[in-house]
């Protein structure tokens, strides 16, 4: 339906940001460490690592992956950004509720 894709993006957001959390937190962390942590298939983990690294918000180390370059910016602009996101809701639910 109508909201579907959207959904399916706020999913793949927030399994992105448990991976961040992880690695934010207990990095340097591997794959299999990073799935045990986290209850997600190593191929999903895999997908949000590749995610985030192309984001700049991990990277790479001889013993897994540890916080980016762009960590502080992203952590420091979050809450922001989830406003701006709840009020984008509030207005798509006001014209949901005027039909």
């Amino acid at each position: 339906m109508l909201f579907d894709q959207v959904n399916k993006e706020l999913e793949l957001s927030q399994r992105h940001l448990e991976v961040l959390k992880v690695v934010v937190e207990r990095g340097p962390i591997g794959i299999l460490k990073l799935s045990e942590e986290t209850g997600m298939p190593t191929h999903k983990v895999r997908y949000s690592l590749r995610v985030l690294e192309q984001e700049q918000l991990i990277k790479p180390s001889s013993h897994g992956a540890v916080a980016g370059d762009a960590v502080k910016e992203f952590l420091s602009d979050f809450e922001e950004n989830i406003k701006e996101l709840i009020n984008r809701a509030e207005e798509v639910k006001e014209i949901g509720g005027s039909f």
